[in-house]
């Protein structure tokens, strides 16, 4: 029998939203609240229905297993409550749902920067000790989990950069390997774009839109020069060589011809096509692609010719910022011993490599990236998990919302030539110190 779904608006009543639309105001642009310690460990306790809280999943994998918790938890059922496709959307939402403490969310599918500031507003609750088998987990997605040192969720699936290559041109040009630095790339390219199958091409695309992803790409770059966005105690370190030495990696990329003048409004889509379609010999994305770009359908002009590896860093290999999403209860939730358990048993290894049969989500687990019938059907994979040990989260910050924006501002600045690069860092430094002292 198919898992019912619900949608946010269907189970939530009108006199609930018009609470939240008042209490909202300050969610939209960014909580406020003083960072908060840990909390005491709270009693796990109540079972029956719950609900599971996510954005849409078009694989149907989680659906899978939601029916199987079903099937042998007939008291304890699960219902799945679907929200907008935009974060943005999701992230208010559920920030809504937390201020008129309506106990209609149980489970809540968190993206991974959303989750200090849950935490330290007291939207989700610390774990128990113990009680969710981080052991297996790749460090870094259980890190991204944490929030003063303390589990406030459970990995659910996790993201890391790829770097995409035009394998066919590479070795028709001569090049034993792929880059593994801008200056490699750089020399690599001027070989390529010689070619006369390269007429008309570019050397390399990111995603430099005025969005989250540009955030991601910037950090990637101030990561890859030996930087951080901010330090360990979360103060800025903006204003800084190294992290002018990453931002000037793109700004310099425009300037000389190396990135298409268009990638200025690429997001992950936009840079797909364009290296699907031919027009890029390097390209910055996360694994989603590698179906895409791999089919035989006619639809794929680089099907059985491209080739993946590890970002390119300064002097090194690159830093991957991480992606994924985390599970976290409710505090509101009247049965919280079933969401912990369901918890438990969704972000298993079991379920996981389960889920791998239907979905192309990268798993928590370190052991499925190395297991022979999932690289079989994801020679990636072992890349990946390579991207994945030296992936770095972005900002651990309470007011993600107000930090990114900032970030994107001043990036986004440096790129379209509004501001040199000095002046972008400095500003940005500025914005973040602000948002880090309230």
């Amino acid at each position: 029998m198919r898992q019912r779904r619900h949608t946010w608006q269907t189970l939530i009543t009108t006199t609930a939203l018009v609470t939240a639309a008042a209490v909202g105001l300050t969610a939209c642009g960014g909580s406020s609240a003083e960072p908060k310690a840990a909390q005491s460990a709270p009693a796990f306790e109540g079972k029956g229905p719950i609900n599971y809280v996510s954005s849409r999943d078009a694989s149907g994998a989680a659906n899978k297993s939601i029916e199987e918790w079903n099937a042998a938890h007939p008291e304890e059922k699960v219902t799945f409550i679907e929200l907008p496709d935009s974060a943005d959307q999701q992230r208010q939402q559920l920030i809504q749902n937390a201020q008129i403490k309506s106990d209609t969310f149980s489970v809540l599918n968190l993206d991974v920067v959303w989750n200090s500031e849950f935490a330290a507003n007291k939207w989700v609750l610390p774990l128990p000790e113990d009680a969710i088998s981080t052991d297996k987990m790749i460090p870094a997605t259980v890190d991204a989990a944490k929030y003063r040192d303390t589990l406030y969720g459970a990995p659910y699936y996790t993201d890391g950069a790829l770097f995409y290559f035009r394998q066919d041109l590479l070795t028709a040009a001569g090049i034993a390997a792929p880059p593994k630095t801008w200056d490699e790339m750089k020399a690599a390219c001027e070989k390529v774009l010689a070619l006369p199958d390269a007429a008309g091409m570019s050397c390399y695309a990111g995603q430099f839109d005025k969005n989250e992803a540009l955030t991601v790409n910037f950090s990637e770059a101030v990561a890859s020069a030996g930087g951080t966005v901010v330090d360990a105690e979360g103060k800025p370190t903006v204003d800084t060589p190294e992290a002018k030495e990453g931002l000037n990696l793109l700004v310099d990329g425009f300037k000389e011809g190396l990135f298409p003048s268009d990638a200025i409004t690429y997001l992950e889509e936009q840079g797909r096509r364009a290296f699907q379609d031919g027009k890029v010999v390097f390209l910055r994305n996360w694994p989603f692609l590698y179906s895409s770009l791999s089919a035989t359908d006619g639809s794929s002009k680089v099907a059985g010719k491209f080739g993946i590896t590890s970002i390119p860093g300064t002097d090194s290999t690159g830093v991957s910022t991480l992606g994924g999403r985390n599970l976290a209860v409710s505090p509101f939730t009247p049965n919280k011993a079933t969401a912990l358990e369901f918890i438990k048993f969704f972000t298993s290894e079991e379920q996981a490599r389960k889920r791998l049969e239907l979905s192309s989500r990268a798993p928590a687990y370190a052991a499925l990236y190395e297991d022979p019938a999932v690289v079989a059907k994801r020679p990636f994979f072992p890349t990946l998990l390579e991207s994945l040990e030296n992936a770095q989260p972005r900002p651990k910050v309470v007011q993600y919302g107000a930090t990114t924006k900032a970030i994107q501002e001043e990036a986004y600045a440096a790129l379209t030539g509004e501001k040199d690069t000095d002046s972008a860092l400095k500003d940005m430094q500025a914005k973040l110190e602000e948002l880090s002292a309230k």
